[in-house]
């Protein structure tokens, strides 16, 4: 059975699709209609209680581009440790590391689904 969001989630990471933060856009335009190595990632996805900034279903892996505001985050650590239960791998990048290495990050995003397996 397919999973549907609740209502108020799906409203809220439309709206964030809107008003993506520049980095989040950024990594968007590179990772977007299967650029990267022909992988489909979604944007601003709704599962559960959370919504993920970027999921690749086929290779089970998320990416969050977070700000300040998510340094040592305890409800980051609890969102991860569900995710990682349910078999995805989490990988974070700070905004500025996405709008100042972006091609670093791609790299790290590419090893990570060529290593996906392993």
């Amino acid at each position: 059975m397919r999973h549907i969001p609740p209502p108020i989630n799906r409203s809220r990471a439309k709206a964030m699709r809107k008003d993506s933060t520049r980095a989040e856009n950024m990594l968007w335009q590179v990772i977007r209609d299967r650029k990267l190595e022909g992988f489909k990632f979604r944007r601003q996805v709704p599962l559960g209680r959370y919504i993920l900034d970027f999921v690749c279903f086929e290779a089970k892996i998320i990416i969050e581009v977070d700000g300040s505001q998510h340094a040592g985050n305890a409800a980051d650590t609890v969102r991860d440790d569900h995710f990682k239960a349910e078999g995805f791998r989490i990988f974070r990048f700070w905004n500025d590391e996405v709008e100042n290495s972006l091609d670093f990050v791609c790299a790290s995003i590419l090893t990570q689904l060529r290593n996906r397996g392993e």
